[in-house]
């Protein structure tokens, strides 16, 4: 038998790259979105190195249409730390990136020199060991409100062909903080009694507890959903599209997008199913009384460092501890 193994290998990347993409694939366990960012911040490095080291003579050339799987080992051995700097610098100059993103490419660039120097040792001397990481200012989680989650419930029209499965949706994400690719993935085979499997990012599979609120919604869903026209291989999808095909999160950021217009809610543009799993972390942090450490298990984070951006204090609160000063109502 002749196996398709084309997959394994991207013509358009340095073998290195792909070297490294298949080991964080199969030995790290990444997901396809990191693996795609991994990738392109790879490929964008070399593309900026073949300009920067002189090798391209053509100065009227696409800057995307620059060929890299002609980068071998003589190339990668010659980098400095230096050039990582000078590419950090050409992604802020050049591609307008922030310092966050400019942070993502440093890890990038760490996560695949440690590849070449301690895991196929074709480097004696890691450049990027050195290379510092961009500071980055701590962002307040977008997030609804309380009241504003009970808007977007009531958005829903009951007449919609699909309001169960999108009620649903919106339970989910607003009750248990799932992430959107969480969410397309779930399975019914996977719904036992007041549990849910799910698979997270680098395929790890955790278990969300679903409280009543959830339990109805899915069991409302379940009732009216049809999956007679799905194929065999997705039969067992929860939630369907039009297309009678496991729902895509681009479906997922579009029906959310339109039921918070729909809410009527203030800066409507801003919200996606990322910002609903904030609120949902907000509300259990505010109204539950839920730990750090709950909130990490429940949020499926691996580092508690990352939950705790979800451990803000609102300008409700603020305002009601000024309230409690004791001088606050002398006149």
């Amino acid at each position: 038998m002749i196996y398709d193994i084309q997959c394994l290998h991207d013509n358009d990347s340095p073998q290195r790259v792909n070297e490294f993409i298949n080991y964080l694939e199969t030995i790290k366990g990444k997901s396809e979105n990191t693996l795609d960012a991994y990738k392109i911040d790879l490929n964008l490095f070399f593309r900026f190195i073949k300009i920067y080291k002189g090798f391209i003579k053509d100065k009227n050339i696409e800057f995307e249409d620059i060929k890299i799987d002609d980068i071998d080992d003589s190339v990668i051995k010659a980098l400095t730390l230096s050039d990582l700097y000078a590419f950090i610098s050409f992604t802020e100059k050049y591609r307008h990136n922030n310092a966050r993103t400019r942070a993502r490419k440093v890890a990038t660039l760490k996560s695949f020199f440690k590849f070449l120097h301690s895991k196929i040792r074709i480097i004696n001397d890691n450049p990027a060991l050195e290379l510092e990481t961009p500071k980055v200012s701590s962002r307040q989680p977008i997030y609804l409100t309380l009241d504003e989650s009970l808007a977007l419930l009531n958005s829903l029209d009951k007449n919609n062909k699909n309001y169960y499965r999108d009620y649903c949706i919106l339970t989910l994400f607003l009750n248990c903080g799932m992430r959107v690719s969480e969410l397309c993935g779930i399975d019914t085979t996977k719904i036992k009694g007041d549990t849910l499997s799910i698979i997270g990012k680098g395929n790890k599979e955790r278990t969300v507890y679903l409280n009543e609120s959830c339990k109805k919604s899915i069991n409302d869903y379940l009732n009216v959903r049809d999956n007679t026209k799905v194929p065999f291989e997705e039969k067992d999808a929860l939630f369907i599209s039009s297309m009678n095909r496991r729902i895509s999160k681009r479906s997922v950021e579009i029906l959310v997008k339109k039921y918070i217009k729909a809410a009527n809610i203030d800066n409507a543009e801003i919200y996606t199913p990322h910002k609903l799993r904030h609120t949902a972390a907000t509300l259990m942090y505010k109204y539950g009384n839920a730990d750090i450490r709950s909130l990490q298990q429940i949020l499926g984070h691996n580092n508690v460092s990352t939950t705790q951006i979800y451990t803000h204090v609102d300008n409700e609160q603020l305002r009601e501890t000024i309230q409690s000063n004791p001088l606050a109502k002398l006149k």
